[in-house]
């Protein structure tokens, strides 16, 4: 699926939202780790034009290596997260599964008695925020309102 570069802005922006959220999940873990909130940054950055998307690539990369390098399966879903949201300005595609990993972070983190609801607190966060005309691309099988 292709996207208008103002749409793949979009929706890099509120991939590193939903990321940002579960970050410090990552860094209860493992604080001494800016990778993850430096493929933020370059991400961010290069919606304005800042840096090119081979560094945003590179960031991403880094990302995803911390997200290996933790056996903490939330820090490792953050850190995924922040990855793909990062990879969304080389492939727009890249956020949803950002949006994905941050759920998954939180079901991860939250008590088992509690997991399931905040796992569904967070998807319903991230579909209010999502611009609406994404929203049935992003989350098709939702309502989409």
């Amino acid at each position: 699926m292709r996207f208008e570069k103002k749409d793949q802005k979009a929706l890099l922006l509120w991939a590193a939202d939903c990321a940002e959220r579960v970050l410090p999940v990552f860094e209860a873990k493992c604080a001494a780790d800016d990778r993850p909130w430096e493929a933020l940054e370059a991400a961010r950055a290069w919606t304005h034009g800042l840096v090119p998307c081979s560094e945003v690539r590179t960031a991403a990369f880094a990302a995803h290596a911390a997200a290996r390098e933790i056996d903490d399966p939330a820090a490792c879903a953050a850190a995924r997260a922040a990855g793909h949201a990062a990879a969304t300005a080389h492939v727009a595609s890249h956020a949803v599964h950002a949006a994905a990993y941050a759920v998954k972070a939180v079901r991860s983190s939250a008590h088992p008695n509690q997991a399931d609801q905040k796992a569904a607190e967070e998807r319903e966060w991230q579909i209010q925020h999502l611009p609406v005309h994404l929203r049935s691309v992003v989350f098709p099988t939702s309502d989409g309102s």
